[in-house]
């Protein structure tokens, strides 16, 4: 899904560059037609070409990863999947499933700093970025947790299914 994070140039337009990684700041329809391409019955001859993210430009490039024909089990990840907000739902209809995976928030945040230094940020700066727009999100992701049809726990070591 990070492929489909709306560009540098355009989070400007629309004032959103600040909150890079909230919903609203990506091309979830364009997610959605991905997915729908995907699921498609013939497609036996047909690459699909997907867009990645590039964390150190912190831009999508298109067309960067190819689905090859016979794929026949494609996993993709997304923190938005089971939000109610449109356009989510509709992102939501093209997947069998949809699990959640419970992390830790002390140990998400310090991956997330982690992350944010490596990639050119300050302490404070990555700090401030957690604070501000990642752990927010976060909330909104953990008040619909429930409706996975799936729920695992990430201890940081290991995976394990949590009791619903």
């Amino acid at each position: 899904m990070d492929g489909f994070h709306l560009s540098n140039r355009q989070l400007a337009a629309l004032g959103r560059a600040q909150r890079k990684g909230a919903p609203d700041t990506f091309d979830a329809f364009g997610y959605r037609n991905l997915l729908q391409r995907l699921r498609a019955s013939d497609r036996s001859r047909e690459t699909v070409y997907a867009p990645g993210f590039y964390r150190e430009i912190e831009e999508p490039i298109a067309a960067s990863i190819a689905i090859a024909p016979q794929t026949s089990l494609i996993i993709t990840e997304g923190n938005y999947l089971l939000l109610e907000d449109d356009p989510w739902p509709r992102v939501r209809e093209m997947l069998d499933e949809v699990w959640f995976l419970d992390v830790d928030d002390e140990l998400r945040e310090e991956r997330l700093i982690a992350r944010h230094r490596q990639f050119g940020r300050t302490e404070q700066q990555a700090k401030d970025w957690v604070r501000t727009t990642d752990a927010p999100n976060a909330e909104r992701i953990e008040a619909v947790a429930a409706k996975a049809e799936r729920q695992l726990w990430w201890s940081g070591t290991c995976i394990r299914f949590k009791a619903v």
